[in-house]
């Protein structure tokens, strides 16, 4: 009789959660006593899967699909800092914040999306709140870095939620193609100004924000 191996994820202490086993005659009992979530939701799922990830790695819910990310390398952060030193050179008053791992609620293409973007630029005391996941309301610009293991959402999937929520600038920053994207001006799931820019030269952001960002360091 096969036997269901548990699979409990680092860090993590409550309970386990089985695996698939092998059962080609289909009547084994070896889920008994196994937790059933054949009919959990994705929410459910996502909640679940949050609280089991270790700490420091990022849990997201992008267009439906549960997305587990590891803490970022070194290069990630030098460059959020840079672009953070920059802002903050730009808004010397405070009227406007830089958050790093603040989680936003965005429209998803079925569910509503929960993501946290690697900066988010908003007025001072946007999220003067005790929730976890955010209204976007006031949001003037989200940016991320891209990761080998998240390039491909960043440069997709991410767009959508991001565009339906209305959030007026999305700077996407890749670093395996050297370049970056300014999205602006959403409309729908999507962006409809979109120019490109090589790393190393200065990028224009857009109103609200209108300073240059300089990529020379990146």
């Amino acid at each position: 009789m096969a036997t269901a191996e548990p699979i409990i994820m680092p860090g993590y202490q409550g309970e386990a959660i089985h695996g698939p086993y092998d059962d080609p005659d289909g009547d084994s009992d070896a889920d008994n006593g196994v937790p059933d979530y054949s009919d959990t939701s994705v929410e459910a799922a996502f909640e679940r899967i949050s609280a089991a990830a270790p700490m420091g790695w990022r849990v997201e819910l992008i267009e439906g699909e549960i997305c587990v990310t590891p803490p970022a390398n070194g290069e990630h952060e030098e460059i959020l800092a840079k672009v953070n030193r920059q802002v903050i050179r730009q808004v010397p008053d405070d009227s406007l914040l830089n958050y790093f791992g603040i989680g936003l609620n965005v429209p998803g293409s079925s569910d509503t999306g929960h993501v946290e973007p690697d900066l988010v630029i908003a007025p001072n005391g946007t999220f003067d709140d005790q929730e976890q996941w955010h209204d976007p309301t006031g949001v003037l610009l989200v940016a991320e870095v891209t990761s080998k293991s998240t390039a491909d959402r960043d440069r997709d999937k991410k767009i959508h939620g991001y565009a339906r929520a209305g959030i007026p600038v999305y700077l996407l920053i890749d670093r395996e193609e050297a370049e970056i994207t300014v999205y602006s001006e959403p409309s729908g799931d999507d962006y409809t100004q979109n120019p490109k820019y090589k790393l190393g030269l200065a990028v224009p952001l857009p109103a609200p924000l209108g300073f240059e960002l300089d990529t020379a360091e990146f």
